[in-house]
């Protein structure tokens, strides 16, 4: 069995793009393929085939439209393949019925701890066992080291190293579309930096930062005196972490800051991607051509 579909799974991981897995699960009579056969969908390309014809077009059409829409659940299609069956792309006369189970591939959620002291391991900690990308980053040396980092062997999420001896905010840049910053360093200056580098970032999520209502009083005057507005101030989360969990140990508050993040990627909307909306709006375009057409056959 070819494994092509698998490595397009992983590729669409690596560049954070959705898509649709498409399989055959389920074949009565005969078909073009035996269950199990596989396919992955996006909104502008496909790897793989699950029998070419009517039914695998109506299966990227059907995929892309649950891109356009954003559907979460899976979806079941059945696909009569009988030359008196309604057909949109040509006939396929198998004689069979094929089931084709159409699962949604989202974006994993990407998350960036700048600062990994003893607070920040312990979120890194928890984080780590969660289907997300990683992002570590600290400018001290000895935070970042392989023996520092032990506890994230046997990570669920995909770690991503950040080692940055000078100018940890040149990081933000480069950070995933919709990646949620919590900023924790061990340095207010670096802290300040970094906000203010994310302030000028219009990709990201969220921006938390960690610790008083004084320090806050100090940066919303610094960042208004560089230019920042009250609405793009606003756009900063501190302090943070779930104020119902209490306690001032290191694992607590890292619990604190995980609860209130996971809610938080759960309410938020995504950052839009201008180039998947461009492709989104093409998907919807087709099917309002499609239903006009066959309107216009009636």
């Amino acid at each position: 069995m070819s494994l092509t579909w698998l490595r397009a799974v992983e590729s669409l991981r690596e560049r954070r793009e959705p898509g649709v897995l498409v399989t055959v699960a389920h074949v009565r009579g005969h078909a073009p393929r035996s269950a199990g056969a596989k396919m992955v969908v996006t909104a502008t390309s496909s790897w793989e085939s699950v029998g070419g014809g009517n039914l695998e077009a109506v299966a990227v059409e059907r995929a892309r439209r649950m891109l356009a829409d954003g559907v979460t659940e899976p979806v079941t299609v059945v696909s009569d393949l009988s030359d008196r069956a309604p057909l949109e792309h040509g006939v396929q006369c198998c004689g069979g019925e094929v089931t084709l189970l159409l699962e949604p591939l989202p974006v994993q959620p990407a998350v960036a701890v700048f600062g990994v002291g003893h607070v920040g391991l312990e979120l890194a900690r928890i984080l780590a066992r969660l289907d997300l990308d990683l992002h570590l980053v600290d400018s001290r040396p000895g935070q970042l080291t392989d023996t520092a980092l032990a506890p994230l062997a046997d990570a669920r999420a995909r770690v991503h190293v950040h080692r940055v001896p000078v100018l940890p905010e040149l990081v933000i840049a480069e950070l995933p579309r919709g990646t949620h910053v919590l900023i924790l360093t061990h340095d207010h200056a670096e802290d300040a930096a970094l906000v203010d580098a994310a302030l000028r970032t219009d990709h990201l999520a969220s921006i938390g930062l960690i610790g008083s209502r004084a320090k806050w009083a100090r940066f919303r005057a610094k960042l208004a005196a560089e230019g920042h507005d009250e609405a793009t101030i606003a756009r900063v989360t501190t302090p943070i972490g779930d104020p119902g969990i209490r306690g001032k140990d290191p694992a607590t508050i890292a619990v604190g800051v995980a609860a209130a993040l996971l809610r938080g990627i759960e309410d938020l909307e995504p950052v839009p991607d201008p180039t998947r909306d461009r492709a989104r709006s093409r998907a919807r375009a087709h099917d309002g051509d499609r239903a006009r057409d066959q309107g216009a056959a009636r």
